[in-house]
């Protein structure tokens, strides 16, 4: 449930506002100094820049304003990064960019549980802040690029995923949310169907390249996406672990 809006203290410094083709990403940051300092290099790279102290302030700008990113904050006053990007992912597929204080392995798993898109652990450089952003709106907005007719879809076991709007239909129709980091990897499945895929291999397909991503974080979004198309019958995996060797999916593609 949305929180109620108790105040409205959004740090719009945003002197770029007048840029209508710039990314607009909102940096959810209780630390005056950190949220000034991201504003102003992503200023400097053509951003338009929205900050939020909490997650009161959060709910308040995306309710406001067209956030095409949200950098979220793991340690904040109130609701939890890891609460209220579990929270954001329920209602939104906006991308999301968590920041750690420490570049703790578990932090990392759990925001990628969460559905984030991405972690960044501080302290970090301008120049990687920057690349990071930039690659995850490169990833959401690949749909912009794709024409709209004719539609592509790939089908498995009664699924159906529409490549052109990035969206995975159940057998009982209905539009089930994915990540851009488990829309990548279940691509990157349906592209190899039926063939041993190894981690560091899935990572190459699905485009998940940056900071020293863990062979954990391949398991994290396998079983993520698990839980989203299978029906747990352990004699009908959808994706079946090679011991060893990685993954397999199983059931036949289609094209349409």
């Amino acid at each position: 449930m949305i929180p109620p809006r108790e105040e409205r203290a959004i740090d719009t410094e945003d002197p770029a506002a007048e840029m209508p083709a710039a990314a607009h990403v909102l940096a959810v940051e209780d630390d005056a100094g950190m949220r000034r300092l991201i504003t102003r290099i992503l200023q400097e790279n053509a951003f338009r820049v929205s900050g939020a102290r909490n997650g009161i302030e959060m709910w308040d700008a995306l309710d406001r304003l067209p956030i095409d990113l949200v950098l979220l904050d793991v340690m904040l006053p109130g609701t939890s990064g890891m609460d209220l990007c579990r929270a954001l992912r329920q209602k939104s597929n906006v991308p999301i960019v968590m920041v750690t204080a420490r570049d703790a392995e578990t932090d990392r798993v759990l925001g990628l549980e969460l559905g984030a898109d991405d972690y960044l652990p501080k302290p970090f450089s301008g120049p990687e802040l920057v690349a990071r952003i930039r690659a995850v709106l490169r990833r959401s907005r690949m749909i912009a690029a794709e024409p709209a007719t004719p539609r592509r879809r790939l089908h498995f076991a009664d699924w159906a995923l529409d490549l052109p709007r990035r969206e995975l239909t159940a057998p009982d129709g209905s539009v089930v949310d994915l990540s851009g980091a488990e829309y990548d990897t279940l691509l990157a499945f349906l592209e190899h169907p039926q063939r041993v895929l190894s981690r560091d291999h899935l990572l190459e397909l699905s485009r998940n390249r940056l900071g020293d991503v863990s062979e954990r974080s391949v398991d994290v979004l396998v079983s993520r996406l698990r839980k989203k198309i299978e029906s747990g019958a352990p004699d009908q995996p959808v994706i079946r672990t090679v011991r060893g060797a990685g993954y397999l999916f199983v059931p036949d593609v289609t094209r349409s």
